[in-house]
């Protein structure tokens, strides 16, 4: 996952984008599960919340690792 992301003429650490997009999409699922009131099946939420960032961003690394400014990469 090494690289840059060029967004508007600036390039940006791909590992940035990444942890952005994570931390976005832990958000809204923090706010789903404290509505559905699910923490409470869970025993430490500030640990459960580290681990879901921490899946989150691997999983945008892993489906992002091959797309580029132009398109994807084969």
């Amino acid at each position: 996952m090494i690289g840059e992301a060029f967004i508007d003429g600036v390039f940006i650490p791909r590992v940035l984008v990444v942890f952005l997009l994570a931390f976005a999409a832990s958000l809204i699922l923090r706010r789903v599960l404290r509505s559905l009131n699910l923490y409470r099946f869970v025993w430490h939420a500030g640990l459960f919340d580290a681990a879901v960032f921490v899946s989150i961003a691997w999983l945008i690394a892993e489906v992002t690792v091959g797309v580029t400014y132009h398109g994807i990469a084969i």
